[in-house]
């Protein structure tokens, strides 16, 4: 027997004692002949890596190499979730629901596992790259670590490109094990969602094996739409089908109770049914039972069954419009109200601020909450003085939830002035918020500013909200566009400002001119439209700032609702952006000043080289011009190339940083040309600092 024939035999072997020892609790073999087979194929692999198979049972085993968790961007959307705290809040969002949807709709309902956020990424049926929710658009690469874990299909029975959301936990019983074999208590874990969170992130995987992690799937996203079923029940069907866990205590609610039972019947999956009358039965009963599941849940998480009717209804910037996860009720706190400032924000709109007597609640002081709105705060009753409830929403941002006892002062419900407080422009009543109508507001323009020139958007080096403010008061910045014709040498003599401080700045904005389209599209602060929607925008043929404001003038929203996950908010929020004076003044100045208005144009107004045409890209590794390494990508994309997250046999070049690992290791396997930054830089037609010239970035 050859060394392939030997690989493929115990690979098959190994597969199915594993299959049946974590799938169904049967031992076909002992520990000893296990553990005897597993060294034999780990022994053949090492001499012969090109014949391991890509779905090989010695992953389980784990590795001492040290992991590195490369940064990888998501292909399916990956938000948060819309927050409801009362039933009355999510029978509202069943009403708005069915009222958007022009139909009877159906809705899911699962627990909301309080663990860590993972996607599974298959292509052709075997698990390719598991990541990270990270920041919703770029997650952390961790498929060593979970590959370890039993419960996580490396290879399904179909051949399926698919992508599988879901929730890696530890179980109660494990967590209370593991820390009571901790000696050293302050080596033990707080929590289980702690210990889940750093095991995914174990520098060796050999080290996260021995921690007994569990996933449950909850969505799946087929790279062939005709393979996708037809309704969130057949996919978790689906799903189980294929080999994944799926959390089996599930509600379903429908027009009646029959109706719900005959849904999840059809579908083979087991389940509650309940009319929507039952809903708060439901939520109730599930807040009891709470404690005594063998896993930490911190809420419910509801959905639209059916497809279409998501799909109609898209995601804004941070969460899909057709679920909500209602949360438990929060540690609460009780608390004075000693006063209430309004605030203004970058869109104008107003938000109450409760400053309270400092009151300890979940491990921290806290000295200001949330009141919402007016409307908020009149089914309060809320006035100065008034003891109240103070809890954390989803255990982070403080708020306000009731009043305990009224003050005895003889103070009324507080009232929004009706002027901007910081401008005394009358404030206009939209819906239930109250927004500052004027553009130039001093509040407005200094959070466009900060905004604009924040880290996660033009990243200006030196330009932080105190930086703005200064300059603002000096009468140096009156605009975003002020970012650009301002000389920074004359900030020199400004409080906190000295010539390095000022030289500084100036390199700053000059790196920002080079920023790609999407960033400044982004950057400019229009509602909802930050990076994702202005890729979808970019890709679905708006490339282009003239593309843009040519739509906006037509005022055809199917235009922009045609694209994948754009609603009509979001369509009737761009056109009306782009058909604001002051926005367009705003975008003909940056185009002055040389930013990208393109997605294939340089700053001078010039086609890129489409070099990289027809070519496939992935990136590994960290880089001296390129932090964060998504530049590299929108380098890419704008002449031309494809990018992707992993290294395939469809990839034509890897671009290799200082640290790439497994990525390198792939691409010289399948032959893939392999560039190092001064290579990129070149085939760019730039120049840039070397690694530890310490010189500074020439573009």
């Amino acid at each position: 027997m050859n060394a392939k024939e030997e690989i493929d035999r115990l690979t098959d072997e190994l597969r199915l004692y594993q299959d049946k020892y974590y799938k169904e609790g049967t031992s076909l073999i002992s520990d000893s002949e296990y553990d005897r087979l597993t060294d034999r194929l780990m022994e053949l692999e090492a001499a012969h890596p090109e014949l391991a198979h890509p779905d090989s049972p010695t992953k389980r085993v784990g590795s001492d190499l040290t992991n590195d968790f490369p940064e990888v961007r998501h292909t399916i959307p990956v938000l948060s979730l819309d927050k409801a705290y009362s039933p009355d809040q999510v029978r509202d969002f069943f009403g708005k629901s069915i009222a958007k949807g022009g139909e009877l709709l159906s809705f899911a309902a699962e627990e909301k596992i309080d663990g860590v956020s993972m996607v599974l990424y298959y292509e052709d049926g075997v698990l390719v790259r598991a990541v990270t929710r990270g920041n919703g658009e770029v997650g952390n690469d961790v498929t060593a670590n979970i590959m370890t874990m039993r419960s996580v299909p490396l290879s399904l029975p179909e051949p399926l490109t698919i992508a599988v959301r879901g929730e890696v936990y530890i179980a109660k019983a494990d967590f209370e094990a593991l820390n009571a074999r901790e000696p050293d208590e302050a080596k033990r874990a707080a929590n289980p969602r702690n210990l889940a969170a750093g095991t995914v992130r174990r520098q060796k995987s050999s080290e996260a094996k021995l921690v007994p992690l569990r996933i449950f799937c909850y969505e799946g996203f087929w790279a062939d739409r005709d393979q996708t079923p037809p309704d969130h029940l057949h996919i978790l069907a689906k799903l189980k089908a294929l080999g994944f866990t799926i959390d089996e205590d599930l509600a379903f609610f429908s027009n009646t109770e029959e109706e719900a039972a005959r849904k999840l019947r059809e579908a083979g999956i087991e389940g509650r049914a309940y009319a929507f009358s039952g809903l708060e039965g439901y939520i109730a009963g599930m807040a009891g039972a709470r404690k005594g599941l063998g896993y930490e849940i911190d809420g419910l998480v509801f959905k639209i069954n059916e497809l279409d009717v998501r799909e109609r209804m898209g995601y804004t910037e941070h969460h899909p419009r057709w679920a909500i996860a209602y949360k438990f009720e929060a540690p609460q706190a009780e608390a004075k109200l000693v006063g209430v400032t309004v605030q203004v924000g970058r869109t104008g709109r107003i938000t109450p601020v409760a400053e309270i007597t400092p009151t300890k609640l979940g491990g921290s002081t806290i000295r200001r909450a949330t009141l919402h709105n007016q409307e908020y705060i009149d089914e309060l009753e809320l006035a100065i003085g008034d003891t109240v409830s103070i809890s954390k929403r989803g255990d982070v941002i403080p708020a306000v939830e009731r009043v305990i006892d009224k003050n005895e002062d003889g103070n009324t419900t507080f009232r929004i002035p009706d002027v901007c407080p910081c401008c005394g422009t009358r404030l206009e009543h939209i819906g239930a918020l109250d927004f500052c109508p004027n553009y130039g507001c001093p509040d407005q323009v200094r959070g466009r500013i900060a905004f604009f020139a924040s880290s996660d958007q033009m990243d200006i080096e030196s330009l932080g909200p105190k930086t703005v403010d200064i300059l603002y008061k000096a009468g140096m910045l009156g605009s975003i566009e002020d970012i650009y014709r301002m000389d920074p040498a004359a900030a020199a003599g400004l409080p906190g400002f000295g010539e390095k401080s000022a030289e500084l700045l100036a390199k700053g904005i000059e790196e920002s001119r080079d920023r790609p389209f999407a960033t400044v599209l982004s950057s400019l602060g229009i509602a909802e439209l930050g990076k994702k929607n202005a890729g979808i925008l970019i890709q679905g043929g708006f490339d282009s700032i003239d593309k843009l404001i040519e739509a906006a003038e037509a005022g055809s929203v199917s235009r922009f609702t045609a694209l994948p996950g754009f609603g009509e908010v979001m369509a009737e929020n761009v056109i009306r952006a782009f058909s604001d004076p002051g926005l367009l003044a705003t975008v003909q100045a940056l185009r002055d000043a040389g930013l990208h208005m393109s997605a294939d144009m340089d700053a001078k107004g010039e086609k890129l080289p489409q070099v990289f045409a027809g070519q496939v890209w992935c990136i590994t590794g960290s880089f001296e011009n390129f932090n964060p390494r998504t530049k590299a990508l929108a380098e890419v994309e704008a002449r031309g190339g494809r990018t992707v997250s992993s290294v395939t046999s469809k990839t034509t070049h890897l671009l290799a940083g200082k640290g790439g690992g497994s990525k390198r290791a792939e691409a010289e396997r399948l032959g893939v040309e392999i560039v190092d930054e001064a290579g990129f830089l070149r085939l760019l037609g730039r120049q840039g600092k070397e690694p530890g010239d310490g010189q500074l970035t020439l573009f």
